[in-house]
């Protein structure tokens, strides 16, 4: 990866979901912008708050797709990531947003 690009593998839908109400939401049903969770596979140079093995959430309609191995990633800004979930075990245990 190139300056403040980042390669993100999508993590698999879970499927349909339970709302705190106890409601199924189905797999197929529309949510209007919904941020999705990914993996980091890969870093430019000039990206400085995300290292590979990160957990990234973006929204995944404003990147761009490539296809690698016939698995499809993204390719997005460093900018365009809005939160960062890793194990730190430097800074204690736990996940952090």
């Amino acid at each position: 990866m190139l300056q403040d690009r980042v390669l993100v593998k999508l993590s698999p839908e879970e499927g349909e979901r339970r709302s705190s109400g106890g409601i199924v939401i189905p797999a197929t049903a529309q949510v209007a912008r919904r941020l999705a969770w990914g993996d980091v596979l890969g870093v430019g140079n000039s990206v400085r708050n995300v290292k590979t093995g990160d957990r990234v959430l973006f929204n995944p309609d404003d990147q761009h797709e490539v296809e690698i191995q016939g698995e499809g990633h993204l390719v997005m800004r460093e900018r365009d990531i809005h939160a960062v979930a890793t194990e730190r075990s430097e800074h204690g245990t736990g996940l952090y947003l």
